[in-house]
């Protein structure tokens, strides 16, 4: 038995359904897409860059979105005319030019920062910002007499 059935923890949870669509894509329940092929680095502290491999595509064809947590890439090439596939015989199409939709699931306060495309690479930019009201912070330690103090607050 390789299958875990969650469906009774989505009707006695409410808010946890992101974490058990993550279960099941992890457990390989649902189809992961291989097309086209990404990279993920670390460039910095809290500096990530995703790269993503699509070769044959024009800056027109492709689109990034970001909503609640995901980032969307969608590629899809239009197709040529008549006349210049007249003027070219194809004996073998190795280069997939196919339509592609890729997600990723980005952590809390994580945003993209740009985007670029070079080579046949797609170069999306991320960056992790806390908030200050998240930030560790450094309290002192009264002494007997004096009030304890919060050093570096600053306003939120």
């Amino acid at each position: 038995m390789r299958q875990f059935d969650l469906s009774p923890l989505y009707r006695s949870t409410i808010g946890f359904d992101r974490l058990f669509n993550m279960i099941d894509q992890a457990a390989g329940l649902e189809a992961v897409p291989s097309y086209p092929p990404y990279n993920i680095e670390r460039t910095g502290e809290n500096a990530y860059r995703i790269s993503v491999a699509v070769a044959g595509f024009a800056a027109q064809d492709l689109s990034i979105e970001t909503k609640e947590n995901t980032l969307t890439i969608r590629g899809s090439r239009e197709r040529e005319t008549e006349t210049a596939t007249a003027k070219a015989e194809v004996l073998y199409q190795g280069i997939a030019a196919r339509a592609f939709e890729r997600r990723f699931q980005l952590a809390d306060h994580v945003q993209v920062t740009g985007a670029s495309l070079e080579n046949g690479l797609l170069h999306v930019d991320l960056l992790r910002e806390l908030p200050e009201a998240q930030k560790p912070r450094q309290i002192e330690i009264a002494t007997s007499g004096a009030k304890p103090a919060v050093a570096a607050q600053k306003a939120a």
